[in-house]
């Protein structure tokens, strides 16, 4: 196998309380930034670029140093963590946010240091398009930028959003989002949309329905694994990220098809339990079989 890239990574580090039909918890270790790298760590060298309060519990840190994640570039400022609510409706098909408290993520100014602007790849994950486009500019030799974003962004700052598409490589986005930003209901009309304001690839994630990967004139679809019951669907799309680029990290050649099948798998294991504890019973074992499954199910349709 080829030596294995360095991801850079920045996002949200946060503690979330949580309400689905199968429980309740709070002030567990969640956010963007988490998700991806518990994900992208199990195949990946991850660096992590993000911050903290003072009150962020040890139990956090020791998570990141279980994944052998770099931490290096996480600002610990005086003040709060990111705190995050939100309650699942009974058939997980809507979920209302409870509470937003930003505390030190309101002025974060991502701070990379100077070796670590040298990755190759790098995920821009889902945070405010102003943070995504300083960090894209920090890192003009990474060969894939990866962004994620969500409807809030597209709502309130279209204009900057698009020229985080003009610095990216590869898109990810939920069909609701890609329909918000194109206005294109049909999925392959949405990813053409969005491959001409600038990403090469782009992938449009369906939730249960899988995924689409849309490069140039060819689109593929990719079914999800099939699990008994999903139990906390929260960093999901983080999930399929971290899958998605430790793939890239261990390719010379990537197949971006395979890229999104591990992504699938991967993103399987997140929604299986509470926050990230089902990512951490994952192994490369474990992940493999499900891409092998994936794979045996998979249709050449959109």
């Amino acid at each position: 196998m080829d030596k294995q890239k360095t991801i850079l990574a920045v996002g949200s580090i946060a503690l979330d309380t949580l309400e689905t039909p199968h429980g309740t918890r709070q002030n567990i270790l969640g956010g963007s930034a988490t998700y991806f790298s518990i994900s992208a760590g199990l195949l990946a060298p991850v660096k992590l670029v993000g911050v903290v309060g003072n009150d962020y519990p040890e139990e956090g840190w020791q998570l990141f140093q279980s994944r052998n994640i770099n931490t290096d570039n996480i600002l610990v400022e005086n003040g709060s963590t990111f705190r995050w609510g939100g309650k699942y409706s009974d058939d997980y098909s809507t979920r209302d946010t409870l509470f937003t408290e930003l505390g030190v993520f309101e002025n974060f100014s991502p701070t990379i240091q100077e070796a670590d602007r040298l990755s190759p790849l790098v995920f821009l994950g889902n945070i405010h398009p102003d943070l995504q486009s300083s960090v894209a500019k920090l890192t003009p030799s990474a060969e894939y930028i990866v962004t994620d974003t969500m409807n809030l962004w597209i709502d309130l700052f279209p204009e900057k959003l698009k020229e985080v598409l003009k610095l990216s490589t590869i898109l990810l986005i939920n069909h609701e989002e890609a329909e918000q930003y194109t206005g294109q209901s049909e999925i392959s009309n949405a990813a053409s949309e969005l491959l001409s304001a600038g990403p090469e690839i782009v992938v449009i994630k369906k939730g249960a329905d899988g995924a689409c990967l849309a490069q140039g004139e060819s689109r593929h679809s990719v079914p999800v694994f099939p699990i008994n019951q999903v139990i906390d669907p929260t960093g999901a799309g983080d999930s399929f990220a971290g899958g998605f680029m430790g793939y890239l990290s261990q390719a010379s050649q990537p197949d971006f098809l395979e890229a999104v099948i591990v992504g699938s798998a991967m993103a399987s294991f997140c929604v299986e339990g509470f926050g990230v504890e089902s990512l951490l019973q994952a192994t490369p074992t474990l992940l493999a079989h499900r891409v092998e499954t994936i794979k045996n199910s998979m249709v050449e349709k959109v």
